[in-house]
C-alpha cells in the first residue's frame, strides 16, 4: 500500500471506538467492528450479541490494537 492511500485512508479514533463499543450494553453489539472496517465480523457480533457477551468483553482489551492495525490498514 502506498503513503499516498494510508494519507487517504480515514483514522479512527480509539474514544469513539470505546463509545461504540459501550452500544453492547444496549444490545446493539458489534458497532465498534463495523466502524473499523470489519463487516463479516460485525454481523456476527451484531446476531450473537457479542458472541454471548465474551467476544465483547475479549475487545474491551484489544481494541486499542484493533484500531491500531485499522489505521495502519492492518488486520488480525
Amino acid at each position: 500500500m502506498s503513503s499516498e492511500t494510508t494519507a487517504l485512508a480515514p483514522r479512527r479514533d480509539v474514544a469513539l471506538s470505546y463509545v461504540l463499543w459501550f452500544g453492547g450494553f444496549f444490545l446493539l453489539c458489534g458497532l465498534h467492528r463495523f466502524y473499523m472496517g470489519r463487516w463479516v465480523s460485525g454481523l456476527l457480533w451484531l446476531t450473537t450479541f457479542g458472541l454471548c457477551g465474551i467476544g465483547q468483553l475479549i475487545d474491551l482489551l484489544v481494541l486499542p490494537r484493533m484500531i491500531e492495525d485499522a489505521n495502519r490498514g492492518a488486520g488480525w
